[in-house]
Formats: structure tokens, C-alpha cells, sequence
């Protein structure tokens, strides 16, 4: 029985992967569960899959996390430092799929007792890639990609020479506003940025999808990951969101994954590597969907791609920068502070300011010092986001 730990047990990942799981019960012995304010549906996992330990991250949510555990044999937890614990009990494969920079302790606790860490907290790589992808090698763990485009892009370099690759190609759905007239992005309600045109996901990222900043991680999160320069990775809007990605090969082969918008494809694939099981998603039946769309990105509209290439081209810690103004600004849209287009300029005011004091970005790669960087960052994006708010 192979002992499960799943980090953002109560998001879209999380349940997804809750979902697998207990589809064969017997095959699985559940850890710990950990998740943020929707303490019901944590504490309803927790017991239904008799895990050991239930975390929530919001301290004054412990006593009610401790009411809904009552009468289980689930022990409750809360806090920070609680999660980053659960994360290092023993477990042979750990879902880490903890929303935001606060993802990071926690996947670095999980990769020091050398297990298999499915990776769905893209900011752990856009802030620490190479902190993250040297503690796994040190602690003799593994890491899997779990956003779909690369676990895609993984799926699609099996059995094959790195070294005859020759670009990489992420696509995007575009987000609720691909087809509106640019000069009608600074009016978007954070109603209409929260719609996804294809399908239902959680409020931050489905903005960050219409902003392109989610696929701007992306584009750094595969330069992280599989160590391929910037000028080799490109992005492709296609509005079906069937083709993940695509690896493009020095005999101008492209290697497309192709499959339906269901993240329950790369927590099964991570799940099961390096077998391959049969999966509860959607046979795609192409003659029915006829067409796939690609179509370039416009950067006026979508400045966050830019904005990724400099970040990849300032190197050292300039990615946490990256993480958290995107964060801050996010933050500020969704509090009404500043307008849709406003994000992006936060973003790069942020990273200019620190362009400016290379010390900060140059420092040595230590989990404290990606945490200082991150606190001096959303400092700095807070101070653009006032300057805007008036």
C-alpha cells in the first residue's frame, strides 16, 4: 500500500487527485490532507479517507477544523509551520498542490525525505528552481510536472534525445478576454475576468488566465524544469485546450499531447509513472471537434509574456520578484485598487525596481533569502499598486 500526501487537498488539484485515489482505496494509505479556509470539505476528506493528520493553514480555523474531526481518529493541525511538518512525514508520493509562493517550504520539506513529489505549485520553480530541483537531487527524490502542459512536454520527451530538441511550444486558451477589443481591457470587471471561457477553475488562476501571467509562469516553469533557453520556448493561443504542448525536434518533427482539459490526465500519469493505467476522463473523438486553432500571441494584449523573457533573461532570484508582484497585483485587482491593464505595470515597475539593485537578485539561492526577496517584492509592488490606487 503506498503511503499519500496531498498539499491543497481542498482545490481543484487537490480533489482532483482526491477523486483517483479513491477510486482504488485499497491502494492507498492517505497521510496527511492540508488545505486553507474550507475546513468542511477538508475535515470531510480527512475522514473519509482515514488520514492521519488534517492541517488547515488559518490558525483561528484549528478549533474548527477539531469540531468537524470530532468523533474520527484524524488529528488536527494548523498553521504554517504545521503544514510544512505534514509535509515531511514519511509518505511515498506527495501531491504538492498549495496555491502561491506559500507552497514552497512545504515542497522543499517533502523533497528532503527523498520521496516522489508531484508538482502542481508552479511557483516553486518560477520563485527557486534551482533550490527546488537541487534538493531533490541531493535527497535522491523525484519530481513529476503536473500542469498539464508539462507533464505534456515530459510525456512527449520519453525515449527521446534532449540534446534534438529544438523549441518547445505551450499553448493557451486565451482567458475570457482573447477576443475583445484591447482598448476594452482596462474596463473588465472582476466579474468578466473570473468567467473562463472553457472551462470552471478557482478565481486567481482563472484571472491569471485571462491576464496570460498563469501562462507567463508557465513559459519559466519549463525553462526551470527541463533547463531549456528562453529563446526556445514559445507559446501558441489555441482556444479548444486540447493540445497541451508541443516539442519540436532538429528533423522538424512536432510531438503534440493531445487529450481533453482534464488535470485528472497529469495527476494519473504523475500518480502511476512510470506506468501508464487506464483513466476515468473523456475520449476524444476528433472528427466530432473538426478543427484546432493556433493563433499567435498578441503582446499588447498580453504584455506578461514579455515581461517572463525578462525575467528569464535577469537570471538569479528574479523569478521570486516575478511571483510575488504578480501576486500583489492580483490581489489589488481583485480588491478594486487597480484595473485590469494596471496589473501588468505593477509587474514590471516591481521588476525594474529590482533590476535596478542587482544585490538583491544576485544573493545566494537559500529558501531565506527567496522568502526576503518575496517579502521586498510585494513591498514594492503594494507601493506601485497605491501610487495607481491615488
Amino acid at each position: 500500500m503506498r503511503r499519500v500526501s496531498i498539499l491543497g487537498a481542498t482545490g481543484s488539484i487537490g480533489q482532483n487527485t482526491i477523486d483517483l485515489i479513491s477510486r482504488d482505496p485499497g491502494a492507498y494509505d492517505v497521510v496527511a490532507l492540508t488545505g486553507a479556509s474550507n475546513i468542511t470539505r477538508l475535515a470531510k476528506d480527512a475522514i473519509a479517507l482515514n488520514a492521519e493528520i488534517a492541517v488547515t493553514a488559518h490558525d483561528h480555523l484549528l478549533d474548527d477544523l477539531r469540531d468537524a474531526l470530532r468523533g474520527s481518529n484524524v488529528k488536527a493541525a494548523a498553521g504554517a509551520a504545521a503544514i510544512t511538518e505534514a509535509a515531511s512525514r514519511p509518505a511515498d508520493w506527495i501531491m504538492s498542490a498549495i496555491v502561491g509562493a506559500a507552497g514552497l517550504a512545504p515542497g522543499l520539506a517533502a523533497l528532503q525525505q527523498g520521496t516522489n513529489l508531484a508538482l502542481a505549485n508552479k511557483e516553486s520553480l518560477v520563485c527557486a528552481g534551482a533550490l527546488v530541483l537541487n534538493t531533490a537531487r541531493d535527497h535522491g527524490a523525484h519530481i513529476m510536472p503536473v500542469d498539464s502542459e508539462h507533464s505534456a512536454i515530459f510525456q512527449a520527451l520519453i525515449g527521446e534525445d534532449i540534446a534534438a530538441v529544438e523549441r518547445i511550444i505551450i499553448t493557451a486558451s486565451g482567458g475570457a478576454f482573447r477576443d475583445w477589443p484591447i482598448e476594452k481591457l482596462a474596463e473588465a470587471t472582476l466579474e468578466q475576468a473570473s468567467q473562463h471561457p472553457n472551462w470552471a477553475m478557482g478565481q486567481r488562476i482563472t484571472i491569471d488566465s485571462a491576464s496570460m501571467f498563469n501562462k507567463a509562469m508557465e513559459v519559466i516553469e519549463t525553462h526551470e524544469y527541463f533547463s531549456f533557453p528562453a529563446d526556445q520556448i514559445e507559446v501558441l493561443v489555441h482556444p479548444q485546450s486540447m493540445v497541451h504542448a508541443l516539442v519540436g525536434f532538429n528533423d522538424g518533427a512536432l510531438m503534440a499531447h493531445v487529450g481533453p482539459p482534464d488535470m485528472r490526465h497529469a495527476i494519473g500519469f504523475a500518480l502511476h509513472h512510470p506506468q501508464r493505467r487506464k483513466l476515468p476522463v473523456e475520449r476524444l473523438d476528433l472528427a466530432a471537434i473538426g478543427t484546432f486553432e493556433f493563433h499567435k500571441p498578441d503582446e499588447t494584449r498580453w504584455p506578461a509574456l514579455r515581461l517572463a523573457r525578462d525575467t528569464m533573461r535577469a537570471g538569479g532570484m528574479m523569478g521570486a520578484v516575478f511571483n510575488a508582484a504578480k501576486e500583489a497585483a492580483l490581489d489589488g485587482f481583485i480588491a478594486g485598487q487597480i484595473n485590469f491593464v494596471q496589473m501588468a505595470e505593477v509587474v514590471e515597475d516591481t521588476l525594474t525596481a529590482f533590476d535596478a539593485s542587482n544585490s538583491h537578485i544576485a544573493a545566494t539561492m537559500t529558501l531565506d533569502n527567496v522568502l526576503q526577496i518575496d517579502h521586498l517584492a510585494r513591498k514594492a509592488a503594494w507601493d506601485a499598486i497605491h501610487k495607481r490606487a491615488g
